[in-house]
């Protein structure tokens, strides 16, 4: 369907019966996920930008504050540097023009973007490159949280974070369900445990304690 309104688009065509014909043999529930992906942007829905935030407590409250109720579909994020944090964010928009008006925003709010929204390496690759080993994050915990799918789930978890706990890592994609998978990095100073449990039980989101996974110790930590 979507190849054949493009053709429409392409030709100038008026006035003419097509047909689209859909076959399942070659077809899961993991190329279904990326051809609604592909749709979505197909019909301009979804934008993807690259965000720079300054590395300090509260960047990441500001940046979701200015997104305000907009839909986040992606957000991944790797500690990288004492100065400034780079994020790879995917917002659902209801068209192009939205997008452009998006990133003019985020310029006004001194949080300058890039719209990667056409760059097919950004969204064939570079999407699931953000990450790798961050060694001056230091007391670093890893957790995989269960967030409702719901407006303010992030804002909720920001809002009750400590500001002197920095986020070192973040990663969610929306996969169209009712919750969303996320994997955090936190800077939690062995003495704050007994705190960030409380924080944990505070915001109520089930949880898993990853740090001492073999995956994330070889590929990130």
């Amino acid at each position: 369907m979507a190849g054949a309104k493009e053709w429409v688009t392409r030709n100038k065509c008026r006035d003419k019966t097509l047909v689209a014909v859909a076959s399942g043999a070659n077809m899961n529930f993991d190329r279904l996920r990326f051809d609604a992906e592909r749709a979505e942007r197909g019909e301009h829905r979804e934008a993807v930008l690259a965000v720079t935030i300054p590395e300090r407590p509260g960047s990441f409250k500001k940046f979701i504050g200015v997104l305000g109720n907009r839909n986040i579909t992606e957000f991944n994020y790797r500690y990288a540097s004492h100065d400034s944090a780079h994020i790879f964010v995917g917002v659902s928009v209801h068209s192009r023009n939205e997008a452009t008006r998006l990133v003019d925003m985020l310029a006004r709010h001194e949080l300058p973007a890039i719209d990667l929204t056409d760059d097919e390496m950004a969204k064939t690759h570079i999407r699931y490159m953000v990450g790798g080993h961050a060694p001056q994050a230091e007391n670093e915990v890893i957790y995989r949280f269960v967030f409702p799918e719901r407006p303010g789930a992030l804002m909720n978890f920001l809002t009750n974070l400590r500001s002197d706990w920095n986020i070192s890592l973040f990663h969610y994609r929306n996969h169209g369900s009712d919750f969303g998978r996320v994997l955090v990095g936190m800077q939690v100073p062995a003495g704050d445990q007994p705190a960030f449990r409380e924080f944990l039980d505070r915001v109520g989101y089930p949880y898993v304690d990853e740090t001492g996974n073999p995956a994330y110790r070889m590929f990130l930590g």
